[in-house]
């Protein structure tokens, strides 16, 4: 059972009505950052609708591959190679999340690693929201030095044991989650819960590793080689603009994309290249568009978007655009 520590917040007698009905608070270690990394561990707190305990479950992680920074969580190619694959608990882990909120610190990149997971077994993780902590902490107007795990666990008195293993932090968070959802609920604040929407279509780019045995092969950590970055060719064509709505996009604007996507981000910015636009990693004043599924998600690309006049479309709309780009001038 957790426990509360150091908060005087109790739990409202009037529970907000629309609030979820239970939540599953999850943390992953992965083999690093970047799209093509994999979780070599899951931890998960189910909690009901008042952030009380119900259970926990923990798993290791073959990722079939080198396991990243072994100085950050601690997990060797020997410790992993008899864990099971993800494939093998895939089933065991949706159950854990069917039906709850997701919630996580940072939840677009656990939620990230685990939607890409589930692409590669095949599968589609039941997930339908996230909530992230740092979002709520910020609409609590928590006073924390920064937006880090260890200062919100602090900031509640909980104590960490083992920083960067999945169950612990997912204990820690599931203890700071709960006075919390209950100081939300006591201020009437909404939840900032956002959309989370399975990979449909996804596509694996491996980064060549050097092999050097362990994992069936995929050992030779490369410590440079664990956030790659992907550069893509420069745009040929000049910007012509922002795009306007009701015509056709055209080649040389710029288009930047925010939040979860049915299409694996890589694909999209791909076929976005192919088709003669400029694809930015941030908004500005010379954005053409901005292509994301959650228009009120208050992220910092919505916002710049909303202060600009960016224009903004989703993902299916923007899907339709493609099929007919105007040619450069020219």
């Amino acid at each position: 059972m957790l426990e509360d520590r150091a908060t005087a917040v109790s739990s409202p007698t009037q529970w907000p009505a629309a609030y979820p009905k239970g939540y599953a608070v999850v943390d992953v270690e992965t083999t690093g950052l970047a799209r093509d990394d994999r979780i070599i561990s899951a931890a998960v707190y189910r909690l009901d609708e008042r952030g009380e305990a119900e259970d926990h479950w923990y798993t290791l992680v073959n990722p079939e591959r080198d396991p990243g920074p072994v100085w950050i969580h601690g997990l060797t190619s020997e410790v992993l190679e008899g864990a099971p694959l993800f494939a093998d608990i895939a089933e065991e882990f949706a159950a854990r999340l069917d039906g709850r909120v997701l919630v996580a610190h940072n939840a677009v990149f656990d939620w990230q690693m685990i939607a890409r997971e589930y692409a590669r077994a095949e599968r589609e993780a039941p997930v339908r929201q996230r909530l992230c902590t740092i979002a709520l902490s910020k609409e609590l107007g928590l006073p924390l030095p920064n937006f880090k795990l260890e200062s919100l666990a602090a900031h509640y008195g909980v104590v960490q044991q083992r920083a960067h293993h999945a169950l612990d932090d997912a204990r820690v968070l599931a203890e700071a989650f709960r006075p919390s959802l209950r100081a939300a609920a006591a201020g009437g604040v909404r939840l900032p819960l956002l959309e989370c929407r399975p990979l449909t279509e996804w596509s694996d780019r491996a980064v060549p590793r050097q092999s050097t045995g362990g994992l069936g092969g995929y050992g030779g950590y490369r410590p440079n080689s664990w956030r790659p970055s992907r550069k893509r060719p420069a745009c040929p064509h000049p910007n012509p603009g922002r795009y306007e709505d009701g015509k056709r996009l055209k080649q040389g604007m710029r288009v930047a994309f925010s939040g979860d996507t049915s299409v694996e981000r890589d694909l999209l910015e791909d076929r976005a290249t192919e088709a003669g636009l400029h694809v930015a990693s941030s908004i500005s004043r010379l954005t053409s568009l901005l292509v994301t599924n959650d228009p009120d998600s208050g992220t910092s690309k919505v916002v710049k978007a909303r202060q600009f006049g960016t224009p903004i479309v989703d993902e299916a709309a923007f899907g339709q655009l493609l099929r007919d780009v105007e040619p450069a001038d020219g």
